[in-house]
Formats: structure tokens, C-alpha cells, sequence
């Protein structure tokens, strides 16, 4: 995956050590249908697999509220299952959860016949099979697990598949070229919550016109983004540019519009015809103008270029405002409003224009 990496520095998310006296408690442990190894090598380590450069996880704001970890020694021992033949994807899913127990399947078909008999806290599917059966498995899942948590994990996709997948409530969906750093994250982000809450709807979608509505909550971004990126058919730098953008824009309506209340939803429309592509997202907010956010570095004059984070402090707000700037910059065009709850993004495919900045009078 050739794109520029535009989320933050992954930041280690695993538990501390457990007590000598809980360690078989909570050694990692990797089970098939006919061996048990018990003892996987202490070097193994992420770092040592392909780690690509488009990562689709951690956003900036991903800090913007910090969520407390679990003490370990308190929470019940939890088991994911990872299908496919490969030894080594359920060694490298052991590395990220180490206090959880995995086990194995070898395909789909065994997978089935393991979720029947009992339960598991998280599922992904492997690479060697193709999106479509994935999404099939997750529907058959689903009728005896509903809340069962789902990443897949294929060699062959369609924004076809991906859609397909949101409708079943995936949790995620990764293509090859398969990049580690992302799915690492994204596994951390399902084992977190106690209880399986999608927080992504289908409101209507083919594959050239999306419409979605997505809680007000960091962790719901950043699973949309991921799904974004499967879904869009744009050549690098543009893919991207627009990736970008649209998370800008996002993580704008979900902390100013939303207010980060999990109530509260934002709409959000991907629509890719021949010559551009176009990304609409409304928040519940109020709405602004662009005349009066000083607290955005889009008001700063030429000879101030940091005014706006005096304002920021003023109103205790974190770090920040670049967001609507950065965005001019990677569009062609940003069209808000009039109330200023909503906005479009416009990236021209073949030509390029001026990019500016437009909003309704």
C-alpha cells in the first residue's frame, strides 16, 4: 500500500504483566482443532512482518479522549478464533492480544462449526479467501451470534464486498496488500468494549453512491475511515488526498457537531462519478460560519499564523484547528452550507482546478 501514512504514531495498547501466581491464567495460548502449543517464541513481534506506509487507523484526535484500559487481572479470560491454514496469523493475532486465548480453524466451513458450539469475543477471517465468502460466513454468523465482532481479512474485494460487509456489521475490512500496523490497531480497538455496539448504518449504497450515519465517537472514525478506504477507487496521490480530507472533515462533525455524544449521529455520503469524486458529511450541530471561528488557523491573518490557538486556549479547547486549512489543501474544492453543519469535499479526477474554498452566502 503506496499511500502516505496520515494517521498518528501507533501507541502501545497491551496490559502490564500479570502477577507470577495468575501466569498460566494468562499465558498465551494457540489452539487448533488437534494440537495445543503453548509456547509461542517470545521474539516474535509485528515489527518483524511488512509494515506499509497507509496505515488507516489512528487519527489525530484519537487522543482526544483517552479510554482507560481494563485491569486484566479483573477481566474474564476472553478467546478469539482466526481462521485459515496459515500457523503464523494466529501466532502474529497472539502478539497483539497476549492475554487472550486464541484458537483456530482451518476454514470457513470449521470456523461455523466452532462458533455453534460455543462462544468467541472476536473473529477474522483469513487471507486466503475472498471478501464475498467472508461476508457470507459473518451472514451465517450472525444468525447464532448477533453480537459476535468480525474483522475481515481477504485476498480478493469489490467495494461490492465492502458494502456487503457494513450491512452485515463487520467490525472492519482489510484487502490486500495487507498492511499489519493498521489491522494491529484495529484489532486493539474490538477487544476493548465489553459489548458489541456497530455504531455504523447502512442508509442506502451502491458502489458508486454511498450514504452512512455514524455515531459521534472517535473509535466509530476510525473504523469508517478504514471502511472508506476499501471502498474508494482513487489512483495514489488522490486516494489519499481525499482520505484525508475526509477525515478532517469528520472528526470536525463528530467533536464540534456531535460533541462526542454517542447519542448523536453524523451523515455522511460518498458519490464517485467518472470526472471527480464528492464526500458529504452533516453533523446535528448548530453550524458556523467561516467569518467567525477564530479559533481555526483559517482566520489567522498572514502575519499571525498561530492567533487561533490564544482563542483555542481561551475556550479550553485542545490543541489544534488546522483542520479546515489542511483540507483546502488537499481538495479542489469545500463547499459549506449555509447553516455550515454540512459540507462537500470535490476532487476533480482529470483536470486540475484552482482549489478553493466556498460557502453559501
Amino acid at each position: 500500500m503506496a499511500a502516505t501514512r496520515f494517521f498518528a504514531q501507533n501507541s502501545s495498547m497491551r496490559p502490564l504483566a500479570p502477577k507470577t501466581r495468575d501466569k498460566n491464567r494468562f499465558s498465551r495460548r494457540l489452539r487448533d482443532q488437534d494440537s495445543i502449543v503453548d509456547d509461542l517464541p517470545q521474539d516474535f513481534a509485528l515489527a518483524e512482518l511488512p509494515v506499509c506506509w497507509g496505515g488507516q487507523l489512528r487519527h489525530s484526535a484519537s487522543n482526544l479522549k483517552p479510554n482507560p484500559h481494563p485491569d486484566p487481572l479483573l477481566s474474564p479470560q476472553r478467546t478469539a478464533l482466526v481462521v485459515g491454514p496459515e500457523p503464523d496469523f494466529a501466532a502474529t493475532v497472539a502478539t497483539i492480544l497476549p492475554d487472550w486465548t486464541i484458537e483456530r480453524a482451518r476454514d470457513n466451513v470449521a470456523a461455523l462449526t466452532l462458533i455453534e458450539s460455543r462462544v468467541f469475543e472476536l473473529i477474522l477471517t483469513g487471507e486466503s479467501t475472498s471478501g464475498k465468502a467472508d461476508v457470507e460466513l459473518l451472514r451465517r454468523i450472525r444468525l447464532i451470534r448477533p453480537h459476535t465482532r468480525l474483522i475481515i481479512l481477504t485476498n480478493e474485494s469489490t467495494p461490492t464486498d465492502v458494502i456487503a460487509s457494513m450491512r452485515e456489521h463487520a467490525f472492519s475490512y482489510f484487502s490486500k496488500p495487507l498492511c499489519w500496523t493498521s489491522i494491529s490497531e484495529m484489532v486493539r480497538l474490538a477487544a476493548e468494549g465489553p459489548c458489541w455496539d456497530d455504531g455504523i448504518e447502512v442508509l442506502s449504497a451502491t458502489p458508486a453512491w454511498i450514504r452512512l450515519a455514524a455515531r459521534c465517537d472517535v473509535k466509530t472514525a476510525d473504523r469508517l475511515l478504514q471502511f472508506f478506504h476499501e471502498i474508494a477507487d482513487l489512483p495514489e496521490p488522490e486516494k489519499s488526498n481525499v482520505a484525508s480530507a475526509f477525515r478532517e472533515m469528520l472528526l470536525n462533525a463528530i467533536e464540534h457537531g456531535g460533541q462526542f455524544d454517542p447519542k448523536q449521529y453524523v451523515e455522511v455520503s460518498y458519490l464517485r462519478a467518472r470526472h471527480m469524486v464528492i464526500c458529504r458529511v452533516q453533523d446535528p450541530g448548530n453550524g458556523f460560519s467561516l467569518d467567525e471561528v477564530r479559533h481555526a488557523a483559517i482566520a489567522n491573518p498572514p502575519d499571525d499564523p498561530i492567533r487561533h490557538q490564544s482563542y483555542r486556549d481561551a475556550k479550553g479547547l485542545r490543541p489544534g484547528g488546522f483542520g479546515v486549512l489542511l483540507t483546502r489543501s488537499l481538495v479542489d474544492e469545500v463547499i459549506y452550507s449555509e447553516k455550515g453543519n454540512e459540507v462537500l469535499l470535490v476532487k476533480y479526477a482529470d483536470s486540475p482546478r484552482q482549489r478553493t474554498e466556498t460557502a453559501a452566502p
